[in-house]
């Protein structure tokens, strides 16, 4: 399962489980905002987007 970010030069964001998440909650920490007229999101400079592989660890023995 991928979870995603937003980075900002001074904040860092929570993890969401999904891009459309993550992005209508960049705008709390500064990292861009979404284009009324497009929908698009649109990042801040040197904002960037950080993607994780998050493992799911049910029934996983070592």
């Amino acid at each position: 399962m991928t979870r995603f970010r937003y980075i900002t030069p001074h904040r860092t964001g929570k993890w969401y489980p999904d891009l459309e998440t993550a992005q209508r909650h960049a705008c709390d920490i500064g990292a861009g905002f979404r284009d009324e007229l497009t929908g698009r999101f649109v990042a801040y400079i040197d904002t960037y987007l950080e993607e994780d592989e998050a493992e799911l660890a049910l029934g996983s023995a070592p």
